[in-house]
């Protein structure tokens, strides 16, 4: 194992230097070459080197580039060198995060990592936090908590006695619901379709004045980050209102939330913490590997109560059981590499890497706007929306962007309007990488459009 280990971590270490030189998305050769993957089951056993050796010879090369420096597809961070090796180190240790006693070293740094983020996000130190998949997962958890604590409120207790026959809970969102919030909540039985949708504004932040009546039975999701423009709903002016009515608050800050670790950008926090619930992704913008979700509950009984359940042959001790705060009982110690993140940034290296990618992403929209064409959106974070022109013309151009290879980003529609979002979130992202690829966009736009003339 020692020579296979250190073998597959110089084969790690050339894949990630190669990503500087090779173009972001995977040639069609490459993907091409996955044919030969397609075998039929070995009858005797492989050397392990030859399975690492076929995995990085055909499957490197058909990867996305995404943990480079160019690719501004969707929100997504590359992997911090100490959470790459922490992932390794776990990964030797193969520990099932899900009781304490199976991994009293997990659950510590899971209490430690959540201790920090709660300091480094000024949410309520009492909150309790379960470390998921992603931020589908995360909201979900979030919801399941609102539902318990709401219907509790009635006397209906959900977990033993199910949604049959329960007090209905009114759900209301922005109109730029972000699609995690509605799997979320289909996830927990109270439907996409049920929801009351609040128009929002031309920033895509949800209107005050625009909102319907809200109880104590309703469940208000705002959005910390909007997915496109990067925008906040304006928590200042709607968690007092909702909260006087006793709502529940929940917030979707799947990468949004981070930038209350950021000086500058912390005002747009402003009023998020009085939330009872909050949603992130680590692996957006702390930069992790995949997958690391976590969810917040401000009074943690909440979450507890919508997700433990005990078995006679579980070990429970008396500390804070993971997976009483999880949907999942066995499961990767995700919760390492979280710590691994934190422990190397420190509370000024987090603050650097979200001040470091919205100023790139704010020289993409200057650079873009100065070669003529329109950004979209106010940059207030990390997200840019460029339109090219009309519908077909913009995304000619997103496709040959792509193509062109020297950086990937992806198309959306905002407002009606078809446009290129660039997200920047990786810490790999340097000047140079976004000069590259600022140059690229606007020498392939003109190409496009030449070829339009003529």
């Amino acid at each position: 194992m020692k020579d296979l280990l250190k073998a597959t971590a110089d084969r790690a270490w050339r894949y990630r230097q190669s990503l500087e030189r090779r173009t972001v998305a995977p040639t069609p050769g490459a993907i091409e070459n996955l044919r030969r993957f397609d075998e039929p089951l070995p009858a005797l056993p492989t050397d392990p080197e030859a399975v690492i050796e076929l995995l990085d010879t055909v499957g490197s090369p058909a990867t996305m580039g995404s943990a480079g420096g160019r690719f501004f597809g969707f929100v997504v961070g590359s992997s911090l060198p100490a959470t790459v090796a922490a992932n390794f180190m776990a990964a030797a240790w193969d520990q099932n995060a899900g009781i304490v006693v199976l991994s009293p070293v997990a659950a510590k740094l899971e209490q430690v990592a959540m201790r920090w983020m709660l300091e480094l996000l000024g949410l309520p130190p009492q909150c309790g936090a379960g470390f998921v998949t992603c931020a589908t997962q995360a909201n979900f958890a979030g919801v399941a908590a609102a539902r318990h604590a709401l219907l509790a409120r009635r006397g209906w207790q959900v977990e033993t006695q199910g949604l049959f026959g329960a007090p209905p809970i009114t759900v209301v969102v922005g109109e730029e619901v972000h699609v995690s919030v509605l799997k979320a909540l289909s996830l927990a039985g109270l439907g996409r379709d049920r929801v009351i949708t609040v128009p929002v504004d031309d920033r895509g932040r949800m209107r005050p004045d625009a909102l319907p009546p809200l109880d104590d039975n309703t469940i208000l999701c705002l959005q910390a980050g909007d997915v496109n423009t990067g925008a906040f709903d304006p928590a200042e002016r709607i968690i007092p209102l909702a909260h006087a009515a006793g709502a529940w608050v929940h917030v979707d800050g799947a990468f949004g939330l981070w930038a209350a670790a950021a000086p500058a950008r912390a005002h747009l926090m402003n009023g998020f913490a009085a939330a009872d619930s909050w949603a992130t992704d680590a692996h957006k913008w702390l930069n992790v590997p995949y997958d690391s979700g976590i969810v917040f509950v401000r009074e943690a009984q909440h979450l507890h109560a919508s997700m433990a359940v005990n078995a006679p042959y579980l070990v429970i001790g008396t500390e804070r059981e993971p997976e009483h705060y999880t949907p999942d009982f066995s499961r990767r110690a995700r919760g390492i590499e979280v710590w691994a993140a934190l422990r190397s940034l420190g509370r000024h290296g987090v603050a650097d890497l979200v001040e470091r990618t919205c100023r790139h992403a704010t020289r993409f929209a200057e650079g873009l706007r100065a070669a003529g064409h329109q950004v979209l959106n106010d940059v207030v974070i990390n997200q840019v929306l460029v339109s090219f022109g009309d519908p077909d013309t913009t995304r000619r151009v997103i496709a040959a962007i792509q193509a062109d290879g020297t950086c990937w980003a992806g198309a959306t529609r905002w407002r009606g309007q078809v446009a290129m979002r660039i997200s920047v979130s990786s810490w790999a992202t340097t000047e140079d990488d976004v000069e590259r690829s600022l140059t690229a966009m606007i020498r392939v736009a003109a190409l496009v459009s030449s070829q339009d003339r003529t």
